[in-house]
């Protein structure tokens, strides 16, 4: 029979990220981007990953009922001193697990590389704020860091919708109200929260996933009667974020969201993760403040991702970061190899790199001449 909590116990003890159960195979951890195997267990039966899906739903008819239905559950379940956000699915008939182990301790908000601005923008009394980036590019990481950083430092009343809630919140200068969509959970689904929160007196918002129109369409109305919105979207870029946000609308609907989207939009972050030099997971933030030169190219009738990134790159001084800034700062610190630099980037975009670069480094030589 599978001994789960010996698994799990082994996985937080080797600080993985995520665990994968697939039958026919030894558990796998995801340690520091590499997967690994566990070789202290077995080849997992049949058996053990129908025993592993009991371990689980523990008896929930309303997590089994999903299940059986679509044939996917994502869940939350709490293993000693760490939450699992728990994702079973199918594979050749048979239950599979993908489990991302989450520390109840978040980090400080300074010690993840995010930059000082979106902080900043938390205190914006209304508005949408967006922390986007791929699969495992750490948003969630960042928006509970954000609603701690608001948490201890402001008198709000903060209500999360979450599928499912990962961090759980104390509060402390705020109050919050940290709620779980779902079948059998506290919100059917992101839309429905979103647009209750109406009526609960909130004055931010935090949206787990904006997935598709209904959700946006529910934020903007809430940013637009006066709160502040934080959410995420899974789109590598700032100018992807703008591209995704008005392709949600039939096109006869965009030019009028774009007018929406310019005048409500006050931040986006988009990130990424990269391997640093000495093994660590560093950063790489691209930051877009939507000011009047950004609002302006939104609203135009169609949008040019090149106006885009250009613009950020050279709106530096209201709190913009461009990608390529980011990227060339990592490899003038030591911190990731050209190799991994370029990679970031489209090949269009190489020499633009090296000359950040040779940029960069000419100031820090003038600097420590100065010092």
């Amino acid at each position: 029979m599978i001994d789960l909590d010996n698994i799990l116990g082994a996985a937080k003890e080797k600080d993985a990220s995520d665990v994968h159960l697939i039958c026919g195979m030894k558990p796998i951890f995801r340690i520091r981007r590499e997967l690994v195997a566990y070789e202290e267990c077995e080849e997992l039966t049949e058996e053990e990953m129908y025993d592993a899906y009991d371990y689980f739903v523990r008896g929930n008819l309303d997590k089994d009922e999903v299940f059986k239905t679509t044939k996917k559950l994502d869940c939350s379940y709490e293993f000693e001193d760490i939450r699992l956000r728990v994702n079973i699915s199918h594979a050749d008939e048979v239950p599979i697990f993908t489990l991302r182990l989450i520390k109840n301790e978040l980090p400080k908000y300074e010690d993840l590389g995010v930059p000082d601005i979106v902080r900043r923008m938390t205190y914006q009394p209304q508005g949408l704020i967006l922390v986007t980036g791929k699969t495992n590019s750490g948003k969630t990481t960042t928006l509970n860091a954000l609603i701690n950083e608001i948490n201890e430092a402001q008198n709000k009343k903060i209500l999360t919708l979450e599928n499912p809630v990962e961090y759980k919140h104390t509060c402390k200068k705020s109050v919050i109200v940290q709620k779980e969509i779902g079948l059998g959970r506290d919100c059917l689904t992101f839309s429905d929260g979103v647009k209750n929160s109406l009526r609960e007196d909130c004055d931010i918002l935090v949206i787990g996933e904006i997935r598709d129109r209904e959700t946006m369409e529910a934020a903007i109305e809430t940013a637009e009667s006066g709160h502040l919105v934080i959410g995420t979207l899974h789109t590598k870029s700032c100018a992807e974020t703008i591209d995704r946000m008005v392709n949600f609308y039939e096109i006869r609907d965009q030019q009028t969201i774009k007018y929406l989207i310019s005048s409500l939009l006050k931040l986006v972050i988009s990130q990424r993760l990269l391997k640093s030099k000495n093994g660590d997971l560093v950063l790489v933030p691209e930051v877009m403040v939507v000011d009047n030169i950004i609002s302006g190219i939104i609203r135009k009738e169609k949008i040019s991702v090149a106006e885009i990134e250009d613009a950020i790159q050279s709106n530096s001084d209201k709190g913009s970061i461009g990608l390529i800034n980011s990227i060339a700062e990592l490899f003038v610190d030591e911190v990731i190899t050209l190799d991994q630099a370029k990679a970031q980037i489209e090949e269009k975009n190489i020499e633009t790199l090296n000359r950040t670069i040779m940029q960069l480094k000419i100031k820090r030589e003038k600097t420590n001449r100065i010092n």
